[in-house]
């Protein structure tokens, strides 16, 4: 019988074989369980200085990123001394697949291996080895089907922004669920809400699928009944039986178990509407990239000091986005989910670039906490002005209360 701590070593060894040779990736290290709370991942690439390969790290905290160059048996000695004291989590991707080592609560390791993530041809110099792009080569299919990119794999004219976005999406992804503790027993179960074209609900569905091995059935919600019928018609065309398309409403979209929630640049409320959704479903994690953030822009009343600022547009415009986006996050910590906004991708590339991303808290830390997020809330809201918000009353949650509202049920 072999001992607990083998899938471990055999990771350590697929490493260090894959570190000789030169053959992969990217490696990231997730599920932070050292003293220090702010850190939350480390991502390393290969790297070549001086014309000798190294590994870069890049020590990602809440406030900061701190990248640092090993040789390769300095590294390795690195992530030894990290796994398992310090991370929880390991993905190495190399050309011919994917191996992942995750430890569950009880600190027992457990090793998998899936397709190989498809990475993009370099260019440039040699110290920069280019992105990674994690979907797999069938990919092709569907992004061509969806114009996205000509028969010969090249985006089409005006497509480059969409097919960089859709990748980068991936990338994003994949950092999120490697800190999430999603469930393994059984297949996913995942909604794209307000998915317009699929863009990214094929991208998930092939990164959970064909790359990660996470088996996962995906659900993309559409309004436009045609549009629905004809990207259903595309996954069923390249094969895609895990992926469904249906007309709907985000309010009224059946969801009878979910995990995970994505929602990228649904309009206005429409983002509150599918963060309520997710909220109610219990979903371990939640992706949205709002836009067109207009309801609170006519409520606002800043200080005093901002007022001549703010006539002009843009700074209203921006200010009203912040508020907003600021009152959701504070929104979903209250309602038990750890939240982090960044930028999903340049600005230069599109104007709706901010993501937000919350992942259910266990329920054992939720009162105090749910009191100091009630209050920061209220305090945002009083400091605006702001006395109504859509996702504020999907979860009866009254801005101008002085009690802790309860949870939705």
């Amino acid at each position: 019988m072999s001992s607990p701590a083998a899938p471990r070593d055999q990771f350590l060894r697929l490493l260090a074989e894959a570190l000789a040779a030169g053959a992969w990736h990217k490696l990231t290290l997730g599920k932070p369980r050292g003293t220090d709370p702010t850190l939350r991942h480390i991502f390393l690439r290969p790297v070549q200085l001086d014309g000798a390969p190294h590994c870069q790290f890049l020590w990602r905290h809440d406030t900061r990123d701190i990248t640092k160059n090993h040789p390769p048996a300095a590294a390795l000695r690195e992530i030894a001394a990290l796994l398992g004291p310090v991370f929880h989590s390991a993905h190495l991707f190399t050309p011919e697949r994917t191996i992942q080592l995750e430890f569950n609560k009880k600190g027992e390791p457990r090793l998998t291996a899936g397709k190989a993530a498809a990475p993009a041809a370099t260019a440039g110099p040699t110290h920069d080895l280019g992105k990674v792009r994690l979907l797999p080569p069938d990919s092709q299919r569907w992004l061509q089907a969806l114009g996205v990119t000509t028969a010969a794999g090249i985006p089409r004219e005006g497509m480059a922004d969409k097919h960089r976005q859709i990748h980068r999406f991936v990338e994003l992804l994949s950092h999120l669920v490697a800190d999430t503790g999603l469930p393994t027993d059984r297949p996913l179960e995942i909604a794209d809400m307000g998915c317009g074209k699929g863009y990214l609900t094929f991208a998930a569905a092939d990164y959970f699928n064909l790359v990660a091995g996470r088996p996962a059935n995906v659900l993309g919600i559409e309004s436009r009944a045609e549009l629905a019928a004809s990207i259903q018609q595309i996954a069923g065309e390249t094969g895609r039986t895990c992926l469904r398309f249906v007309a709907g409403t985000i309010q009224a979209a059946v969801l009878d178990r979910l995990d995970v929630l994505i929602a990228l640049h649904a309009c206005d409320t429409a983002t509150d509407d599918a963060l309520f959704r997710g909220i109610q479903s219990g979903a371990r994690l939640i992706v949205v990239a709002p836009c067109c953030q207009k309801e609170l822009r006519r409520q606002l009343r800043p200080a005093p000091v901002l007022v001549p600022s703010l006539r002009q547009g843009i700074f209203a415009e921006r200010h009203a986005e912040f508020a907003t986006d600021a009152l959701r996050a504070l929104l979903l910590e209250w309602a038990g989910y750890d939240t982090k906004v960044f930028e999903f991708i340049a600005s230069g590339h599109t104007a709706k670039n901010l993501m937000l991303s919350a992942v259910k808290r266990p329920a054992t830390d939720a009162t105090v906490r749910r009191e100091d997020s009630a209050r920061a809330v209220r305090e945002l809201a009083a400091f605006y002005g702001i006395t109504s918000q859509a996702l504020a009353r999907h979860l009866s949650f009254p801005l101008a209360a002085s009690h802790v509202p309860a949870l939705p049920a």
